[in-house]
């Protein structure tokens, strides 16, 4: 078993910004507690101070059972990165240092065979078994094959640029899962997996006796797996003690509460500063008074040296003002359309208005669907045309956009949409994006603040077919909330990829890529094809 325990911890950002203040909590043997917050709130950073990654300003974190890390993005370490590379990446420290000293020694005698390279090398390999590398690719053997269906042996040498995002995510929690760690760091554990791996995420966190801190945007996964919220806003950290079904409300209540201390507080304080001066007024003509005007003086310096109560978090005020536009009735057509190698052709109208949620597990097409409709370059045959006055706007799952690199949000729409600074902070400002946000590089955002200001491109395009890739994948609870409240006031046609189960919830029609390449609609959201009998 194993735990984390953060005490008083404080990180200020390399330009001087505060992010964490004085921030404390404990995750116990077993728990499984959710860290959520607004969009840069400092979730990832919060992660990365836990797992030794950044160092805090001060403070402390103390964790037992050992620690396993799921970075926010896997592939990061080197392009070339291998499927064995991969998994040592996430191994207990001792086999992360026994293999890198075993590369380094395999790589000595490839360019010499002397004696002491040799005797280099067969230390590297006593070093690497002790620590446990060969036992571990037991392990591994079988996490591949999970992840995979390939065993070890046959895909070590893969690169992982070659793996879907949804099985690299797979792999790599496979591995943590299987482990000898005892205690995980999963950071968005649930990108890019498909529902039945989510549903299959939220069984194994229900069942494993590991103490888990997750980070997570899906609200169905939050429900189902988490029995402890852990809060990330306004530089604190609360903790609800309870799952997500009541986090809402207690949220709120909390909020409440700090809001009446705020009240009482103000009206102590300025009854104590009306006090001083009705005294000092008085000890100017009365000598009686003095004593008690120094008294009330000393009160009232105790009482702002004591500081206020915590003040209640902002709640985000997002405003998506999707508005679309009437087009023709069809708003797109697909004639005996088939995506080469990846399903069957099939007939498609989507009428004007309309809310399709296109489903199916991961490599099954979608994301080629949306960007052949948006007029992307992707082999098919077949037709696929939109309807008169339809103008497509396309949010890329991937956020990857080298057109925006280097370039802060506020040049950004000063450049394609406004003519004046002032203008564009206040579209940005109702997108929560304004302020020192909107200076930032692009690059240097969140997840979720590139998946805003993406959207917002979208509002300012005039846009009358959203055509939206896993939209909610990074976005907050409340920036997720105010995307649906916005799609539900666009006045136009929206289709999105989705595995977000709260999100397709509020959609009308579906749309299912098989595994097998037929596409089908169903009258209700299909996330495991196994349990469906299709209408012919």
């Amino acid at each position: 078993m194993g735990h984390v325990e953060v005490g008083r911890l404080t990180y200020v950002l390399p330009d001087g910004r505060p992010l964490l203040n004085d921030v404390s909590f404990r995750v116990g043997d077993g728990v499984k507690a959710a860290l959520v917050g607004p969009n840069g709130a400092g979730k990832t950073t919060l992660m990365r101070l836990i797992a030794g990654d950044a160092e805090p300003v001060e403070g402390s974190v103390v964790s037992s059972g050992g620690l396993g890390v799921m970075r926010q993005f896997i592939g990061s370490i080197r392009d070339t990165m291998t499927v064995h590379d991969l998994l040592v990446s996430v191994a207990p420290e001792p086999i992360r240092v026994a293999a890198a000293q075993l590369d380094k020694a395999e790589i000595a005698m490839m360019e010499s065979e002397s004696e002491k390279i040799q005797m280099r090398y067969a230390q590297a390999i006593s070093d690497y078994s002790d620590a446990g590398g060969y036992d571990i690719e037991v392990t591994w053997d079988a996490c591949t094959i999970a992840a995979l269906g390939i065993p070890y042996d046959r895909c070590k040498y893969r690169e992982v640029n070659t793996l879907s995002g949804g099985e690299q995510k797979r792999l790599v929690l496979e591995a943590l899962l299987r482990g000898p760690d005892q205690t995980l760091l999963l950071d968005e554990p649930d990108n890019y997996l498909d529902v039945p791996g989510k549903v299959w995420l939220e069984n194994q966190l229900r069942e494993t006796s590991k103490t888990v801190l997750l980070v997570s945007h899906d609200r169905q996964l939050l429900a189902n797996a988490a029995d402890r919220i852990i809060t990330v806003e306004g530089g604190n950290i609360w903790v609800h003690g309870g799952g997500f079904a009541s986090y809402a409300e207690a949220r709120r209540d909390r909020n409440a509460r700090l809001d009446e201390l705020r009240r009482r507080w103000d009206e102590e304080h300025a009854k104590l500063k009306k006090l001083v001066l009705m005294l000092g007024q008085r000890a100017k003509y009365m000598d009686t008074m003095a004593a008690a005007y120094h008294s009330a003086q000393t009160r009232l310096r105790k009482f702002e040296e004591a500081g206020p109560p915590q003040e209640s978090a902002r709640d985000q005020n997002i405003n998506m003002r999707l508005r679309g536009g009437r087009t023709a009735k069809r708003a797109v057509i697909c004639e005996s359309l088939e995506l080469t190698g990846l399903m069957k052709p099939f007939d498609l109208e989507i009428w004007y208005g309309e809310r399709v949620a296109v489903l199916g597990s991961n490599g099954s097409g979608k994301s080629h669907f949306l960007r052949l409709i948006a007029g992307g370059d992707v082999a098919h045959t077949g037709v696929a045309r939109l309807g008169s006055r339809v103008i497509p706007g396309h949010f890329a799952q991937t956020h990857s956009h080298p057109e925006l690199l280097g370039r802060t949000p506020v040049e950004i729409v000063m450049t394609e949409h406004a003519r004046f600074k002032n203008e564009a902070m206040k579209v940005l400002a109702r997108y929560e994006l304004a302020g020192t946000i909107g200076e930032q590089r692009f690059e240097t955002l969140s997840g979720g603040q590139q998946a805003r200001l993406q959207i917002l491109l979208l509002e300012l395009s005039g846009t009358t077919l959203l055509l939206l890739d896993e939209p909610t994948d990074n976005l907050d609870l409340a920036s997720a909330e105010a995307l649906q409240d916005g799609l539900n006031a666009f006045d136009g046609t929206v289709v999105a990829v989705t595995h977000d189960r709260w999100f397709a919830d509020d959609f009308d029609r579906y749309l299912v890529f098989g595994s097998d390449g037929q596409v089908y609609e169903s009258d209700e959201p299909v996330w495991d094809e196994t349990r469906v009998v299709r209408k012919r």
